[in-house]
């Protein structure tokens, strides 16, 4: 079960992200009853955040914060219900990099949640190899969603 909590003034439809939320973990095997919550914060509290547990100065764009661990599983075994963790994006971070990129405000975090979603489920960007394996998914899931 996903949960939308937007503590910035930005009119975020919730509905939108609780839907990309259904759509990764379903096509991930992954059960939509897991506990997830995605967080709309200033930018303040996100550098609170950055510092505290990446010990980077400023706002970042999206973090992410696992609980239970889960990972995907496979179409003849899904993971089942736990906790999946907090994603937390600020929406002025994601508005300067949705000009930059050329699209919309939504779309950027749109595809900062898919990002914190696949950290979640344990996938990284550290080497080049996972890297290039995530972003594809990455790329891959929302376009899919987008085009639903």
């Amino acid at each position: 079960m996903t949960e939308v909590i937007n503590e910035t003034e930005y009119d975020i439809d919730g509905t939108e992200f609780v839907e990309l939320a259904d759509f990764v973990l379903t096509a991930m095997h992954v059960s939509t009853s897991a506990e997830l919550n995605i967080l709309f914060i200033e930018p303040g509290p996100m550098e609170d955040l950055h510092v505290r547990w990446l010990d980077l100065p400023g706002p970042t764009d999206v973090m992410s914060f696992p609980m239970d661990e889960l990972r995907p599983g496979s179409e003849d075994h899904p993971t089942g219900p736990g906790c999946l963790g907090d994603i937390c994006i600020c929406p002025q971070v994601a508005e300067a990099q949705a000009h930059e990129a050329g699209h919309t405000l939504t779309e950027e975090m749109l595809m900062l949640a898919t990002h914190g979603i696949l950290h979640l489920l344990g996938y990284d960007h550290a080497l080049e190899a996972e890297r290039d394996e995530m972003f594809a998914l990455q790329r891959r899931l929302l376009l899919t969603f987008l085009a639903r």
